[in-house]
């Protein structure tokens, strides 16, 4: 199609004539603002008499987005401002290319600092904070009674308050929606289900337990007590099985419990305790504390982090004298007092794409393998020890427990040869 005179689109955009392909234009998808334009087909679906379309905004950002159409990279001139350029990006339904052209694939051995946020709301440091990252590479961070909302740009927008009520947990349920758990009720219900872009509360649920929602309407469709299934302090979705896996932890004594659960049929398909383990296994005193759990389906196993920063894994598929077997590591292992003397930050997992990543103080380690190699490290020189850490949208976000202050790391393209 490309050099027939059909094949060319004019544009006025804002005063300034620009000419290219319906080629060029394709590659922004048919989801985007030029897909409108065309049918199936990429045709004008217009008059053909009608050879320029106007469109009522800045020139100078349009000129960047039409030659990363035409080259697939991102050369932003000096006088264009970054924070408008990617609202223009959304505008025209192309932010993901412009996402694409600044950082590569995620890996996490070739993670560089992109930006760093500062001045959060400190709170009343009563609870320990979270970050958790979108699927789009947004983020929300939870202190005390509030969640704080970050888009790709790291712009805050409404906050969450839940009237001083503690935030439990927040969870992404796709890139539109979060869900907000307390342990009191909000408005009329432990759980709510809320707008990421507005602070909006869509829904919520008035029963203590598991609830389940759905995305398309964001009404409640399914609730799972918690009779059944102890106090979950952390719920992760096992995509292989289709089934929840719920964590249950006692800072008392140290105790964890887990349980994986089949949410269509409402019951119990595995349980675990480590209580059972410290029987079976003498050396695993009450000194060490389980501090995460996390499913790795790749292997089967469930990996779990103590207050050492020491890795053990739990075998899946035996759901009655599992035990844990513990690696043994050649870093630093940083005495548990450590981490309790400074805002609880404690070590944690995340899984992500193969890797395993888990936190100490103020690195976070990559292992990869079936034998959880260590292959690299994320380090930053402020901001003091990492109290969590999220993955989501090809972007490592570390939230710091000393300063107000998190990170937002990404892996750059590798250099052309």
């Amino acid at each position: 199609m490309m050099g027939f005179p059909r094949d060319r689109v004019k544009f006025n955009v804002g005063g300034k004539i620009f000419e290219t392909t319906a080629t060029t234009l394709a590659v922004a998808g048919k989801k985007s603002f030029f897909g409108a334009m065309f049918d199936e087909n990429w045709n004008l679906q217009s008059d053909a008499a009608i050879t320029e379309h106007f469109i009522d905004r800045n020139p100078n950002y349009f000129g960047v987005l039409l030659d990363l159409l035409r080259t697939r990279e991102l050369y932003i001139p000096p006088k264009i401002d970054k924070k408008f350029l990617y609202r223009e990006a959304e505008y025209y339904g192309v932010l993901d290319h412009v996402k694409s052209a600044e950082c590569d694939t995620f890996d996490g051995n070739r993670l560089c600092l992109a930006k760093s946020k500062t001045g959060l709301s400190a709170g009343d440091g009563k609870f320990t904070p979270a970050i958790r990252a979108g699927p789009n590479g947004w983020c929300c961070v939870s202190q005390d009674s509030v969640a704080h909302v970050y888009d790709w740009m790291l712009e805050e927008h409404p906050t969450i308050n839940l009237d001083y009520r503690k935030v439990n947990d927040v969870c992404w349920v796709d890139s539109e929606n979060i869900v907000v758990s307390s342990d009191e009720k909000l408005v009329n219900g432990g759980m709510g289900l809320f707008r990421a872009s507005t602070g909006e509360l869509r829904s919520t649920s008035n029963e203590h337990g598991i609830g389940v929602w759905d995305q398309v309407t964001g009404k409640q469709i399914d609730f799972l007590s918690y009779y059944t299934y102890g106090n979950a302090s952390r719920l992760q979705w096992l995509h292989g099985t289709n089934c929840l896996m719920a964590t249950s932890f006692h800072p008392r004594d140290g105790n964890c419990c887990i349980s994986l659960l089949d949410f269509r049929k409402n019951t119990m398909i595995m349980s675990w305790s480590d209580v059972r383990d410290r029987v079976k296994k003498p050396y695993i005193t009450d000194q060490t504390k389980f501090r995460d759990v996390i499913p790795i389906e790749e292997s089967y196993s469930i990996c779990v982090v103590d207050e050492n920063a020491r890795l053990g894994s739990i075998d899946l598929r035996s759901t009655t004298d599992a035990s844990v077997e513990w690696k043994e590591t050649t870093r630093d292992n940083t005495n548990s007092s450590f981490f309790r003397g400074n805002n609880n930050c404690y070590p944690k997992l995340v899984f992500h794409e193969g890797q395993l990543f888990s936190s100490m103080k103020d690195r976070i380690s990559v292992y990869c393998g079936s034998d959880w190699v260590l292959t690299s490290e994320v380090r930053q020189s402020h901001g003091g020890w990492i109290c969590d850490f999220s993955i989501g949208g090809d972007r490592l976000f570390a939230l710091h427990g000393d300063e107000d202050i998190f990170d937002v790391w990404e892996t750059p393209h590798p250099p052309i040869k």
